[in-house]
C-alpha cells in the first residue's frame, strides 16, 4: 500500500500571499517580509486580460528570492460569465465608485482564490493567507468587503483539521494608505502592474489607474510606470 503523504506541520512564520503583480498585493507581500515571515507566493491565472501583472509578480518574486507559484486556473472562465476582465467586453473607463464599474466584477472569484490559497496553506503548513483587500475596493467588489473577510476567516478556521487565518493588514484604509505604507519601505512601485487593459502601458482611464494615479498624488509623487 502506497503511504498517503501528509500537510506539513503548522509553522506560525509560514504565510501564503496571494499575489496577483498589482501595487496593493506588493505592497502586502512586502509587509508579509517586513512582519518576519516566510513567504509562499501564489498567482492565479484566471484568464484575465491583464496578464501582464503576472510577469511582474514573478519579476518580483524572482528578485525577492521567494517561493513563487503562478496557477492557470482559466479553465473556470466557462461557468464564469459576464466580466470586463475576463470576457469580450470593454473595459469601463471613470472611477470605482461608478455604476458602470460593476462590470468588472468576476463571479465568486475571492472565494475561489481564497480557497485554494487556504489548501496550499494547509500543505505547506503555514497558519495565515495575506490578502490585500482594502477599503477602496469595497464600494464595487462585495468579496473585498470586512464581512466576507470575515465569514471566510470563519469558515477557514474549521474547513480542514489545521486552522488557516484570513489576513488582510488593509482591510480598513484605502490604497494612498498602502502606498504610504509602502514607501515607507522603500519599496518600488515600478515593479507593479494595476491597469486592467493589458496593453504595453496604462491606459490611465480605468477604475484601477485612477485609483493607483490618485494614491501617487496623494502621497506628492509620480507614478513611476508609463501610460498612454
Amino acid at each position: 500500500m502506497t503511504e498517503k503523504l501528509s500537510p506539513e506541520k503548522v509553522n506560525p512564520n509560514k504565510v501564503v500571499v496571494i499575489y496577483s503583480g498589482g501595487m496593493d498585493s506588493f505592497t502586502v507581500l512586502n509587509r508579509a517580509i517586513k512582519d518576519g515571515k516566510e513567504v509562499f507566493a501564489l498567482s492565479f491565472d484566471y484568464g484575465q486580460r491583464h496578464v501582464k501583472e503576472l510577469q511582474c509578480a514573478s519579476n518580483v518574486c524572482k528578485s525577492l528570492n521567494i517561493k513563487h507559484k503562478v496557477i492557470d486556473i482559466s479553465s473556470i472562465n466557462q461557468l464564469l460569465a459576464g466580466s470586463s476582465l475576463t470576457d469580450d467586453i470593454e473595459i469601463p473607463e471613470g472611477h470605482y465608485a461608478a455604476e458602470n464599474m460593476k462590470s468588472t466584477v468576476v463571479p465568486n472569484r475571492n472565494m475561489i482564490l481564497l480557497s485554494l490559497a487556504v489548501g496550499y496553506a494547509v500543505s505547506v503548513g503555514a497558519s495565515q493567507v495575506y490578502y490585500g483587500a482594502h477599503n477602496g475596493d469595497h464600494a464595487i467588489y462585495p468579496d473585498c468587503r470586512p464581512e466576507f473577510v470575515e465569514k471566510m476567516n470563519d469558515v477557514c478556521q474549521i474547513a480542514n483539521y489545521e486552522s488557516v487565518e484570513i489576513f488582510s493588514p488593509y482591510l480598513t484604509v484605502n490604497k494612498s494608505a498602502i502606498l504610504a505604507d509602502g514607501l515607507s519601505m522603500g519599496l518600488n512601485y515600478s515593479d507593479t502592474w494595476t491597469c486592467y487593459n493589458g496593453r504595453e502601458k496604462a491606459c490611465g482611464k480605468c477604475g484601477s489607474c485612477q485609483e493607483r494615479l490618485e494614491a501617487f498624488s496623494d502621497n506628492n509623487l509620480v507614478d513611476p510606470i508609463p501610460y498612454e
